[in-house]
């Protein structure tokens, strides 16, 4: 079996065609003697394939400006087509910054998932809810970051909300809203199921001019920032969640994935990555510790060996409740800003990462779904849930940029709060028991790898 690739860039008046066979059996080496032949039935076949089709030479491919991560220059574009043919599916591949040009002619053919091939319009029917933008503008712009990202998030969004219903037997209540200064969103709640006590799984999709506050918290953090009269335009989206079980031997997750985009004066686009994903159990499992950042280290690891530990790192530093000196939960990865190496790279590993909520989760689920438990650590639970709603509330800077942002929807915001909790003065738990080992976890960060 082999697959054909043509792959096309239109510079300046000239076109380069070139011709790749990629073998994907010890059969593909019998073709060479037949190849011309194979040639132009693999292409005859090919207008009859569904879901295959020409993509037309004009399709604008956007490039970074020379040598800046994090920014897109305005005009900047390379024209190319891509045909794909046979039973495997490749795309040729495109790098965001010029400078990388030379790299991309190295590497232009990379594998393309079958998800990624499917059309715009079909992998909505999937999702909880239509997406927050309309499908046919989705459509015209599908070659944009804003709309890869939004697939991305609603995609995450249904998967995760379906494992859930499958494991808890409820069904999520979808509740769409919309922004009146831009955009909107998909809040996915289910509470008081039979599993799960309150879970929310929420998508935002929010446009518009940046507010002063919200500027001057991106300025703190160095961002140069130079808007146009005043303005800044913004586009900023996202996926998050927090799960709050019933059992207090099942642990509470979050995981948060986002993407910012803002246009400056000049018309040039600084653009960032931020997320992560986080553990926070009642009780200590070491099993459970292991598997869950093994998991998020797999996936760190397929884009840089530096990304786990760093990203670790920064999460144990970054949910840490300074009044209490402890850590929210047992951590994870965490990371903001990200911005390098390439656009292409960045949204690359920030889809690793959320095809990864799934799979480091919910086998945690499964395995405590019918641990028994008692009043005592039920209450114990409790206690842990206060210091969660402590972080959210005072600490977290998406909460905090949410509330600061116009027109947003508290009422999503405040999601991430569990249903029920308590807080006991000077609450400590006594010495020799499983509740102070696990405040020992928080109060010194463990290596869990």
């Amino acid at each position: 079996m082999a697959t054909i690739v043509l792959y096309s860039i239109n510079r300046t008046a000239q076109t380069t065609v070139r011709q790749c066979l990629i073998p994907y059996s010890k059969e593909a080496s019998r073709v060479d003697s037949h190849l011309s032949v194979f040639l132009k039935t693999s292409v005859r076949r090919l207008t009859s394939l569904p879901r295959v089709r020409w993509v037309p030479n004009a399709t604008g491919v956007r490039f970074m400006s020379l040598g800046t991560a994090g920014r897109t220059a305005p005009g900047r574009t390379r024209r190319g087509a891509v045909l794909v043919a046979g039973a495997a599916v490749t795309v040729a591949g495109f790098v965001a910054s010029a400078t990388h040009f030379q790299r991309a002619e190295m590497a232009s053919v990379i594998p393309k998932t079958e998800e990624e091939d499917t059309e715009i319009a079909e992998k909505c029917k999937t999702f909880m809810s239509p997406p927050c933008t309309d499908v046919k503008v989705l459509q015209q712009r599908k070659e944009e970051m804003c709309t890869r990202m939004e697939m991305l998030i609603m995609e995450t969004q249904a998967e995760f909300c379906r494992a859930l219903e499958e494991v808890d037997g409820g069904k999520f209540k979808v509740d769409r809203w919309e922004r009146k200064e831009g955009g909107g969103g998909i809040s996915c709640v289910l509470q008081d199921g039979r599993v799960f006590e309150k879970a929310g799984v929420n998508v935002s999709v929010v446009f518009g001019n940046l507010t002063e506050e919200a500027a001057k918290q991106m300025r703190s953090r160095g961002k140069v920032l130079k808007g146009k009269d005043g303005k800044l335009p913004f586009c900023a989206m996202g996926v998050s969640s927090v799960i709050h079980p019933t059992n207090p031997h099942i642990p509470t997750v979050h995981f948060n994935y986002r993407y910012f985009e803002i246009e400056e004066g000049d018309g040039t686009k600084q653009w960032w990555f931020g997320g992560g994903t986080d553990l926070t159990p009642t009780y200590v499992n070491k099993e459970d510790g292991a598997h869950f950042h093994n998991s998020l280290k797999e996936a760190c690891d397929k884009h840089h060996p530096q990304y786990y530990p760093d990203f670790k790192k920064w999460c144990d530093r970054y949910f840490y409740i300074p009044h209490r000196g402890e850590t929210r939960g047992i951590g994870g990865i965490f990371f903001d800003d990200l911005d390098s190496p390439s656009q292409e790279e960045a949204f690359s590993f920030v889809k690793s990462c959320a095809h990864t909520v799934v799979p480091c989760y919910l086998p945690i689920v499964q395995k405590h779904l019918n641990d028994p438990f008692s009043p005592e650590e039920k209450d114990w639970q409790q206690v842990r849930r206060g210091r969660y709603v402590e972080f959210n509330l005072v600490y977290d800077r998406g909460v905090k940029f949410g509330l600061a942002t116009p027109g947003s929807r508290i009422e999503s915001i405040l999601m991430s709060l569990p249903l029920t909790a308590k807080w006991e003065y000077m609450h400590e738990p006594p010495k020799g028991t499983l509740e102070a080992d696990m405040l020992e976890v928080l109060q010194n960060p463990k290596e869990w790898v």
